[in-house]
């Protein structure tokens, strides 16, 4: 397979785990058309912050849990003016920390910076995504090269699904130095291509409108399809004597797509059709009954179906008629619809982690307003119009917006918005313990078990017992204001019985033979705390 090699690659590839685990801080909850200073169980979020540290905070809760994800990268086109902003620890690429990437004399690192930003943010989204699950892409020609071969890497070449073509806009640019774009892609891979499967499209009106009854058959509306097939099979190669006496044959190199024997049962069926005079050639009644239930999707998503760059800015500029906000590069609704309806249920989580306007959580609350879906969407955005723009775009659809026949009914839903916090680590690798015990535990248990932590509990309570997973049971042995040791007494206190113990504190006073007679590992704070 080949690979993709640029400045900086090496210092990248591992780059996530170098990154902060930070805190995700609860700012405030919308509820029932209202915010709420507490915030609310209700699955959806909003985060404000670097994309790469919240996609890392999501791990203990959301890996391997995200059905759909879908991103909008910087198209990396020399005029967005995106900034490098990763801490990677080397001297090289830290040049570039803080820089404004741009055309600016053509600089010819602007790939290099791009590949070196989206290798890591992959690399979690690949963890986060279910076995089951697919991940969607936009992008146009600038680095569509480059982000293939950088999914085949991380997501493996065997798990390319398609690259669809989306028509965004209807009118050509006159000013266009050369070609008029009309269309971007959306790259689609799947995190395993056995396990996922896309949903069929609903059929529209138009699609239903082409099935007619032109001879009145009792089993009801049909179209015609060609009888004739390319492949060529002298088996099938027959005449057929049309009701008008006519003989007909296959065109030259061609053959029909049925045996003799069947075409007589179809005949005899009334499944032929020649034509209302009965003077055409043959073709195949296919009754709409009788059709699978939606349409296969294709590669080209048409402005009919999937919407345009036009009318994605004209919602925008519904949404925030009041205030005269704008967002220079929305994506249409109708096309992340199409794409949640290929790849989810009702009852997926979808994320989005260059979330812009908002457009993602907009397209979940309208498919569950119209199937009584319970989607969950989780948005990430590190611009300051997080709150502003992305957070209060989805405000507006939930309560409903617009004028006189413009309104648009609100689709209901709620939403818990967040800042990324502390880290969990300081300099120096000491525990940050303003963050709290309960985050810490959830960061312990998911490093030892890789599942999310849900029970909250008093440890001393407990006797520092946190659960037990796989005949194992975990202890987290902490005091804020002084030193634990795991001692004789210590053990005596456990009544729990477990193949395996994993026992967390400051110090360890057993002998080697007591802690393999009973199965008992220490691991030290905080050294021995694994770091993901």
């Amino acid at each position: 397979m080949p690979t993709l090699n640029w400045i900086g690659k090496e210092k990248v590839i591992n780059h996530h785990q170098d990154v902060p685990y930070k805190i995700l801080e609860p700012k405030y909850g919308f509820i029932d058309g209202v915010e709420q200073s507490e915030p609310y169980n209700s699955g959806n979020k909003i985060i404000h912050g670097d994309n790469l540290e919240a996609l890392k905070s999501l791990l203990p809760e959301y890996e391997g849990k995200i059905k759909c994800i879908y991103i909008d990268p910087p198209y990396n086109t020399g005029n967005e003016s995106w900034v490098y902003n990763d801490n990677v620890n080397h001297p090289k690429i830290k040049k570039w920390l803080g820089e404004v990437v741009g055309k600016d004399g053509e600089d010819l690192t602007r790939h290099d910076k791009w590949l070196c930003m989206m290798y890591p943010r992959l690399k979690l989204l690949h963890k986060l995504l279910a076995k089951d699950g697919a991940i969607f892409i936009s992008i146009d020609d600038n680095e569509h090269s480059h982000l293939k071969l950088l999914c085949d890497e991380i997501f493996g070449n065997s798990n390319f699904v398609a690259n669809v073509i989306w028509e965004k806009n209807y009118s050509p640019r006159n000013d266009a130095k050369y070609f008029s774009a009309s269309h971007d892609f959306v790259i689609v891979y799947a995190k395993s291509k056995n396990n996922w499967n896309r949903n069929l499209l609903p059929r529209t009106e138009k699609q239903d409108k082409m099935y007619k009854n032109l001879d009145n058959d009792p089993r009801g509306l049909w179209q015609s399809d060609n009888l004739t097939v390319k492949s060529y099979s002298k088996e099938y190669d027959y005449e057929i004597t049309a009701p008008d006496g006519r003989k007909i044959n296959p065109p030259q190199n061609s053959c029909w797509r049925v045996s003799k024997d069947k075409f007589e049962m179809l005949l005899a069926d009334n499944r032929i059709w020649f034509g209302k005079d009965g003077k055409n050639t043959a073709r195949l009644k296919r009754f709409l009954h009788e059709v699978q239930d939606g349409i296969v999707p294709q590669t080209i998503l048409k402005r009919e179906d999937a919407g345009d760059s036009q009318s994605a800015k004209k919602d925008i500029i519904e949404i925030f008629k009041d205030e005269g906000r704008v967002f220079e590069t929305p994506k249409s609704i109708p096309l992340i619809e199409i794409i949640l309806k290929i790849s989810t249920d009702k009852n997926s989580i979808i994320l989005d982690s260059f979330a812009g306007s908002g457009t993602t959580a907009h397209a979940v609350l309208n498919l569950n307003k119209q199937d009584d879906g319970n989607r969950k969407f989780i948005l990430i955005e590190m611009e300051d119009y997080a709150n502003t723009i992305t957070a209060e775009r989805v405000k507006r659809v939930i309560k409903g917006y617009g004028e006189d026949k413009k309104v648009i009914e609100g689709t209901g839903g709620d939403f818990n918005y967040y800042e990324l916090g502390e880290p969990l680590f300081l300099e120096e690798d000491v525990l940050n313990e303003s963050v709290g015990i309960e985050n810490i535990l959830k960061y312990i248990w998911y490093s030892e078990t890789r599942t999310p932590f849900t029970t909250v509990l008093d440890l001393a309570e407990a006797n520092y017992r946190i659960g037990s997973k796989d005949q194992t049971d975990y202890y987290f042995y902490y005091l804020i204001d002084g030193q634990t040791t795991v001692d004789y007494d210590f053990m005596a206190k456990i009544k729990h019985k477990a193949s395996q113990y994993i026992i967390y504190a400051d110090n360890c006073l057993l002998e080697k033979d007591f802690m393999l007679k009973h199965h008992i590992i220490f691991k030290k704070i905080p050294r021995d705390i694994t770091r993901f």
